[in-house]
């Protein structure tokens, strides 16, 4: 199955330029089929590492300094020393970007893990030398059905955790508990997961944050068990801005199920409507205004209109 024919907030558009691009590992800019790591790496012996997903539009990467903000900070707080500093990642960044030819309509992955191991197991003092540092540059345009269509859900067994379990604000490589979500969803049928929290309040979606209308006002999780999304923040902030109500609030499935409108946000779709969870549809089943409006003002906020 191609990219473009997957349903999900993750899928794109083919596009043929990906095939040549170049990918950063550590230092050096090597074609897309040559990009390798040790099997002795931490990210793959243990998913020890943390990573960033960043939008290029318009010659500008959206939301650069939240984004450096949430590497580093997750960075020290799993002792991991990037090797790095943040001019030096950005540099990186930008000459992945340059040698790729890349000025608009890219998404980059920025992976750092705290590097080769002498043997695979968990501690980290058996790292042999520095951080490894990936970055991947490729050409993705959300599948446009998806905003016309709207995405369905479907509520997971899997819930999210607090900081006491698994620190969801930590941008982890580690996220086995939002895969087996997502497994859940699909083979119920639906593009994305829905999670609720220990308590049982919506929490977000497995990769994106979820949002719901109610008479105008957009509702969204706390962020006390799930992860706080930079575009989530960018939506809060220019509806704010431009005089509507957004709360982060504990809600209800029952209040999904009878919400005005549902929408998701992510680093890749922007603002994506939802028109169907658990095989019920969100109002009439069609992406509505306010969902259309929320997503206009994003992307004049981010410069991307």
């Amino acid at each position: 199955m191609s990219a473009t024919e997957i349903t999900s907030a993750q899928a794109y558009q083919a596009d043929s330029r990906n095939d040549h691009v170049l990918v950063y590992v550590n230092g050096e800019l090597v074609p897309r089929g040559e990009a390798r790591v040790s099997v002795f790496d931490s990210g793959f012996v243990l998913g020890d590492g943390v990573w960033e997903g960043l939008r290029l539009v318009k010659g500008r990467l959206i939301s650069l300094d939240a984004h450096l903000d949430r590497l580093f900070e997750g960075a020290r707080s799993i002792d991991l020393d990037i090797g790095l500093s943040r001019e030096g990642v950005v540099r990186a960044v930008q000459d992945t970007l340059d040698r790729n030819g890349m000025t608009d309509g890219a998404h980059v992955r920025l992976m750092v893990t705290r590097g080769l191991k002498r043997t695979p197991n968990q501690d980290p003092r058996f790292v042999i030398g520095k951080a490894t540092i990936v970055i991947v540059a490729e050409y993705k345009t959300p599948v446009p059905e998806a905003k016309a269509r709207g995405y369905a859900l479907f509520t997971s067994t899997f819930r999210t955790t607090g900081p006491d379990q698994f620190d969801l604000h930590l941008n982890s490589h580690s996220r086995l508990n939002l895969i087996q979500a997502l497994i859940q969803a699909i083979k119920a049928g639906a593009d994305e997961a829905l999670m609720l929290d220990p308590r049982g309040f919506v929490a977000s979606c497995n990769s994106t944050n979820f949002f719901i209308v109610r008479r105008g006002e957009l509702w969204t999780s706390t962020g006390a068990y799930s992860f706080k999304g930079i575009t989530q923040r960018n939506v809060i902030d220019a509806w704010q801005a431009a005089g509507g109500v957004a709360r982060e609030c504990d809600f209800t499935l029952a209040q999904v199920y009878s919400a005005d409108e549902a929408f998701v946000t992510g680093t890749l779709g922007g603002v994506t409507p939802v028109t169907r969870v658990d095989g019920r549809a969100i109002a009439d089943g069609r992406p509505g205004s306010v969902t259309a409006r929320a997503s206009r003002l994003y992307l004049e906020s981010v410069g991307a209109a």
